[in-house]
């Protein structure tokens, strides 16, 4: 199933992974400053293979409405987002996780995404909540979801373990009257 879901930034959208991304998505992702606040299976560096893997895997996505998206513009993507549906007692929940390449940041194309994806996950998919944890020196990502209008939440405190250093992990959620 194709999706595509604009952002309130014109020309830009979230949509479908394409076969032809794997490029785009390899030179993007293959960025120690992109993967320095990822989860550690959000491999660097990132190679071609990993792109088509990648691609494949979110593709061949079975969830239905799709929950995993490239972040684009007019012409290429620009980075990745996706949620993370929960299941048993947290089934109305997802963990929100998403990505920008480096040259894209500070345009507001990371609000947009977000703010883009909750209303989908709240609108189409009838989520009742999305969370998001965040690695504490990433500033610019806490400014990204306080905009998008998530809340702080509470602090796991030593929580990530990161290139040989220890973080604290800050949880931020929203739900759909936070808008």
């Amino acid at each position: 199933m194709s999706v595509a879901i604009p952002l309130s930034l014109a020309g830009y959208m979230l949509r479908s992974y394409r076969e032809d991304d794997a490029t785009a998505l390899q030179q993007l992702a293959d960025d120690r400053e992109v993967s320095r606040f990822l989860r550690d299976r959000f491999p660097h560096p990132y190679t071609f293979e990993d792109a088509r893997d990648w691609i494949e895997r979110a593709r061949t996505e079975t969830e239905s409405p799709p929950l995993t998206f490239a972040i684009s513009g007019a012409s290429t993507m620009l980075g990745g987002i996706g949620l993370d549906r929960q299941s048993d007692v947290y089934r109305h929940s997802a963990e929100l996780g998403y990505w920008l390449g480096r040259q894209h940041w500070g345009r507001g194309v990371a609000t947009a995404a977000v703010e883009a994806i909750c209303r989908y996950a709240f609108d189409t998919v009838g989520l009742r909540r999305v969370y998001a944890c965040v690695f504490e020196p990433n500033t610019a990502s806490t400014r990204v979801l306080e905009k998008a209008g998530f809340r702080l939440e509470g602090i796991h405190r030593r929580a990530v373990w990161k290139d040989g250093e220890l973080f604290d992990e800050l949880m931020y959620g929203l739900l759909p009257d936070y808008r």
